[in-house]
């Protein structure tokens, strides 16, 4: 069962901007033989939440997909009708001993508004809902423990976090060309309107964590 954060208010738009986030009091520990965790998290269309997580050192691979429900409904063109339990949701194979669980909550937060139901942007409907699935008791406990954290904080006040946390039973990759699809495909409209935004939201938060920039070689 999804556990739901607080009701959202119309009154106004968040005020954090990245830097206003504060580390997480918790996180997950790891032990020193631990080589890859992975974490699924939703945020609207899985194509910006691919592109800012892929820019991460520790980041070995984030996959486009589907999470929430049956693998017979895990496909684009059913869980685009917003008739599912399905999010678009990204899996991020990550290196703890880079970058922790707790920090990629942060990023999580930083780069979409977790106060608007079923919706990002231009994109409405169930499937695009902000969501964290966990895995485990450890990623239940540290999300819940940070959703708790900037409550009271008041990062979004007036607003509230309407970020649901949901067991994962099951992650469905999304179709071959959803994956890489920003890199692939840099100059389509919807990605040169609304990632540049988010990746500006995620140099402000963790600019000192991005990977190095490709270089190509002169011709």
């Amino acid at each position: 069962m999804a556990m739901i954060f607080g009701l959202s208010s119309p009154a106004c738009s968040p005020r954090a901007h990245g830097q206003a986030l504060p580390q997480p009091v918790e996180d997950i520990t790891v032990s020193a033989e631990a080589k890859q965790a992975q974490a699924v998290f939703a945020a609207g269309c899985f194509w910006c939440v691919e592109a800012v997580f892929q820019e991460l050192q520790g980041v070995s691979e984030v996959e486009s997909g589907y999470a929430g429900d049956s693998a017979e409904s895990a496909t684009y063109e059913i869980v685009s009708t917003g008739a599912t339990r399905h999010a678009e949701a990204v899996r991020i194979t990550y290196d703890p001993h880079q970058i922790s669980y707790g920090q990629l909550l942060r990023i999580f937060f930083a780069t979409h508004d977790p106060t608007t139901p079923d919706r990002q942007g231009p994109d409405q409907g169930h499937q695009y809902r902000s969501a964290i699935f966990y895995a485990d008791d450890d990623q239940l406990r540290v999300a819940a423990a940070y959703i708790n954290q900037l409550q009271q904080a008041g990062v979004y006040a007036p607003k509230s976090i309407t970020t649901t946390l949901e067991p994962l039973t099951q992650f469905y990759r999304a179709e071959e060309y959803h994956q890489d699809f920003a890199v692939r495909n840099p100059d389509y409209p919807y990605v040169r309107h609304w990632i540049p935004g988010k990746l500006q939201k995620l140099a402000n938060v963790a600019g000192h964590q991005l990977k190095a920039p490709t270089t190509q070689p002169a011709q």
